[in-house]
């Protein structure tokens, strides 16, 4: 099973970025989103921006993730 989950661009630095997951910061490589940039929220699976979501589907998803562990 894969598991991706998403995090909001902080900075970004030709094709690396720091990513916030819930006050986790951690580097990140966007390259497979190339259009990413800070204040985006992406999905992250193995390190990589595999896609760009809006706000609100980054919360729906972290809403779900909640359920799922309460």
């Amino acid at each position: 099973m894969c598991l991706a989950f998403p995090g909001k661009i902080i900075s970004v630095s030709g094709r690396q970025a720091v990513a916030d997951f819930d006050g986790i910061r951690k580097e990140i490589n966007i390259s497979l989103t190339s259009d990413a940039k800070a204040g985006d929220f992406v999905i992250v699976h193995a390190g990589f921006a595999i896609q760009i979501l809006s706000k609100e589907d980054a919360w729906e998803v972290l809403k779900e993730y909640e359920k799922k562990i309460n």
